[in-house]
Formats: structure tokens, sequence, C-alpha cells
């Protein structure tokens, strides 16, 4: 089958474009786990030269969404289970500290950010036909929470364990109903929180928000792993 044509990017921005663009192609499933990364044909698809592509992939292997094996060159990353289940730990332990650090300083217009956010969040979860869009969503919530600790190194290492599973997270939230309700239940109570300047709630929720993500990711991947495939 052939792949689709991808628009050529403005050189104006074309390092980041090319890192945007191929991030893109592997969150939204176009470019599968374990899927080859030719620089050559990447470059042609997106009509830029390999050097923005060699960046891109350099800055994807750091983010831990591409492996670079000598002699093999460079592939989409597969995460292992105890990876993913490490991954949510971290989160758990860094975000917790960051909210509450930035519940303080939130400014009404963050918290109006974080609701607009989720407002379109929700919208999407329910109707359940923009899943290359939710782990964004959420993304960009958690983020109009935290970006008021003032803490931009922390941050950047939180944006990235968020890309390093959001492609798991929506295959997930796709399948289960129940998932995306406690998702959105989960995250108006820490806005609540948040809301009403209650630094121990919003952490306490936040933590167990994080943990029970990862558990049920997990047992979803676990499942789906067991299950026979037809022929």
């Amino acid at each position: 089958m052939t792949a689709p044509a991808v628009a050529k990017l403005p050189r104006r921005t074309l390092a980041m474009a090319t890192l945007d663009a191929l991030r893109a192609m592997i969150l939204h499933g176009e470019l599968p786990q374990g899927a080859a990364l030719r620089q050559d044909a990447l470059a042609a698809r997106l009509g830029v030269s390999r050097i923005p592509v060699r960046e891109a992939l350099r800055q994807l292997s750091a983010e831990g969404l591409v492996t670079v094996e000598p002699h093999k060159g460079a592939a989409v990353a597969r995460l292992p289970r105890e990876e993913i289940l490490e991954l949510y730990d971290i989160r758990a332990l860094l975000e917790p500290p960051l909210l509450a650090r930035a519940i303080p300083r939130l400014a009404p217009d963050d918290l109006a950010a974080a609701e607009r956010v989720l407002a379109i969040y929700d919208h999407a979860l329910s109707r359940g036909d923009h899943q290359q869009s939710w782990g964004q969503y959420n993304l960009e919530f958690h983020e109009a929470l935290y970006r008021a600790a003032d803490r931009p190194q922390t941050l950047t290492i939180v944006r990235n364990l968020h890309h390093k599973t959001d492609l798991y997270t929506r295959l997930q939230l796709s399948a289960a109903d129940h998932l995306r309700e406690r998702a959105r239940a989960e995250h108006h109570e820490i806005l609540t929180a948040c809301r009403a300047r209650d630094v121990a709630a919003a952490s306490a929720a936040l933590g167990a928000h994080v943990r029970e993500a990862g558990r049920s990711l997990v047992a979803f991947l676990d499942a789906a792993a067991a299950t026979p495939r037809s022929a």
C-alpha cells in the first residue's frame, strides 16, 4: 500500500517541522512499532534533505520514540512492559511535586486554560473519533497546570515521558469506554482541587491518577498480548 503523501515543509522551520512531522507519524501509528526508519525514504517523503531527518531521529531517540542500533540503523521503539511501569513510576515521582509547587502560583488564566483544554479533551473522548489527539490534549491539560511551577527542565522531562507512552494510551482509551470515563473524572477532580488551592488533595489525586493509569495500561497490554489473533 502506498504511503500517503505529506506536504513539503516550509524551509524557515525545517528542523522543527521535520521533528514534529516524524513524531506525529509515530504517535499516530503511521510509522508502527519496530518499523525501520530509512533517512533517504523519510527525507523524500517529507521533501527535505537528510540533515533535518538525521537531527530529528537523534531527538526522537532522546525522547525514547526511536531506537538506534549499530549496523541496523533507526527504528520506531517498542516499549517493554517493565519499561512502561517504570515510566509511570517516574511520572508519579515528578508530577505531584511539580503541581504542588505550581498551585500557589496559578493565575486565573492558567486555570481557565486548563479548563478549556479539558473541555476539548472531554468532547474528544465522548465522541471516540479523535483518538489521535487524545494524548496531545491530555499533555496540554497537565502542562497548563504545571507551567506555573517555573521548572522548565522538569517540564521537558515530563513532556518526554508523556510522548513515550502516548501511542499505548490512545490504543487503550480507544478500546475501553470505562477508562475514558475514569480519565475524565480524575482530570476534573485534579482541576477542582487546583481551583480550591488544595495542594494536598490535588497532589494525591494526581499521584493516584498517574499510578492507576500505568497499572491499567499494563493490564490492557497484557490482555491484548494474551488474546489469540484470528487467522
